[in-house]
């Protein structure tokens, strides 16, 4: 079964409250009719009413049983989304009920206080918007400091296996994060390996030396990282650092990790930086000619995932489902 139809049956065992802040694009709205269709989700738009009504009678769409907020109206929902924020800051509510106005925002705020249960955003707004409102509203995960992101890489063949699966992180958020930030990177992918792909994490944090075969400063904060992350998760397979064929290939890492304490069969790749990750997921991607899904958002202390500005109504569909299958394991 293809990857994404796998995470639509998925969805469909247990939909959930998907909210959309841009409803004013005729993708979401489309989208938004086809998801409750199939049964993904009980997706909710945030825009003008009529204008949203509009937009559906043009791409001949039914918007019965789903729920439209239009924010200007519902002063009470503000007034309730802006003191909880407050709770949190110390901002003026004058402030804070105008930030949590934004359809971003607001729809963060819906997640956060749980009339949604995730969030799907991006067609009209920069990533760095959608990972900044979900920051201030949705906020992280316990024992999380920072967002970051994953993709999921289906390879061909790879030594013998068809369809290998490999989940990389960090490729598209965290430029150059920290010992700390590298950790939280891992702990989260591990926990995305085993809530969206029923697949026991083995942890490689990777690096140009293995187990200490060089020494340098960014040696230092991936060994660091490493062992930050076995504090976080001692039940994890979590190994490092390691060099690139020593994670991925038995025979290489039999012959670097003399200790044996590690196999060469790591399913989830830290990277240790965005430079590293971004460069090799496309690598991978063309050269090996494997399926690159995502980025897939991770780090917050609920579900919210970022479009393509380019992205179709198929993808909008898909990201939806992965957006449910991460709230069906955080709620």
């Amino acid at each position: 079964m293809d990857l994404i139809q796998s995470f639509i049956k998925k969805a469909k065992e247990n939909p959930r409250k998907i909210v959309y802040p841009e409803g004013s694009d005729k993708r979401i709205v489309t989208a938004a009719a086809r998801v409750k269709e199939m049964g993904i989700a009980s997706p909710i738009i945030i825009g003008e009413q009529d204008a949203v009504r509009q937009i559906a009678d043009e791409a001949n769409v039914c918007l019965d049983d789903i729920k439209i907020i239009t924010i200007g109206e519902n002063g009470n929902t503000l007034d309730r989304y802006a003191a909880s924020y407050m709770a949190e800051r110390p901002v003026k509510q004058g402030i804070a009920r105008k930030l949590v106005k934004k359809p971003l925002s607001f729809g963060g705020m819906m997640v956060k206080e749980g009339d949604a249960d995730g969030m799907v955003a991006g067609v009209t707004s920069a990533t760095a918007s959608v990972i900044q409102s979900a920051s201030l509203t949705i906020g992280y995960q316990e024992g999380m400091s920072t967002p970051s992101s994953f993709f999921i890489m289906i390879i061909p063949e790879y030594m013998g296996v068809e369809n290998k699966v490999l989940l990389f992180a960090d490729c598209a958020v965290c430029v150059s994060p920290d010992s700390r930030e590298l950790a939280e990177i891992g702990i989260a992918s591990g926990m995305n390996a085993k809530s969206l792909l029923d697949m026991e994490p083995n942890i490689a944090f990777l690096s140009f030396s293995t187990n200490g075969s060089a020494s340098h400063p960014d040696v230092e904060k991936v060994s660091t990282a490493v062992n930050l992350a076995i504090e976080m998760k001692p039940e994890y397979a979590i190994h490092g650092e390691l060099q690139a064929d020593a994670a991925i290939v038995p025979r290489v890492a039999e012959k670097k990790v003399k200790d044996g304490s590690f196999a060469g069969d790591a399913n989830v790749l830290i990277f240790p930086d965005l430079d590293a990750g971004n460069i090799s997921y496309k690598l991978v991607q063309y050269l090996a000619k494997a399926n690159a899904y995502g980025p897939i958002l991770q780090g917050f202390a609920r579900p919210v995932n970022d479009l393509s500005r380019g992205a179709s109504v198929d993808d909008i569909i898909a990201v939806t489902a992965i957006t449910v299958v991460q709230a069906q394991s955080t709620i």
